[in-house]
């Protein structure tokens, strides 16, 4: 897999003698993007997920082991959509991951111009269900999911998760 990082995140305003208790101006040393490539084959599904948790802990983010187990599960689904339904118009697919000071963000990429939409749940079928608990997972996290078109007529998937635990 192709890793490319990227140092960017949002940068407050700011700066002079600023109280201990306020962030500095300029990115935490965690915050950041990554990208990855990989090619939509069954293999690229635990790379991905080897990828963004190794990912995680180089960087030092600061998430709990539940966070880190949601947002693997969330990796491999998104991975997995991508090689079943678009390795014939997608052969490749990308991995982001974008750390920012309260939240880390993992997105799916393919040119597979079919937008997906979560099905409900068949209890009889044993598929079909990936979307759903991406979705399920990400609003337990307390954090937001979606489906967008890219410029080049593909789509990314996305999901964003605050670092701290959602209130319960």
């Amino acid at each position: 897999m192709d890793d490319q990082g990227r140092g960017s995140g949002p940068r407050p305003e700011g700066g002079g003698d600023a109280p201990p208790d306020v962030r500095p101006p300029g990115p935490l040393p965690y915050e950041g993007v990554w990208r990855f490539t990989a090619p939509a084959v069954d293999a690229s599904v635990p790379q991905a997920r080897h990828a963004v948790r190794d990912l995680l802990a180089r960087q030092g983010v600061p998430v709990s082991d539940e966070l880190v187990q949601g947002l693997l599960l969330i990796v491999s689904e998104l991975v997995t959509n991508a090689v079943r339904h678009a390795a014939l118009l997608s052969p490749m697919l990308a991995v982001e991951i974008a750390v920012g000071a309260e939240w880390v963000r993992v997105s799916v990429e393919d040119n597979h111009p079919y937008r997906p939409t979560a099905l409900e749940a068949d209890h009889g079928q044993t598929g079909g269900r990936g979307l759903l608990l991406v979705r399920e997972v990400t609003r337990e996290a307390g954090g937001v999911c979606d489906v967008e078109h890219t410029a080049t007529g593909g789509k990314v998937i996305w999901s964003a998760l605050p670092l701290t635990p959602a209130p319960l």
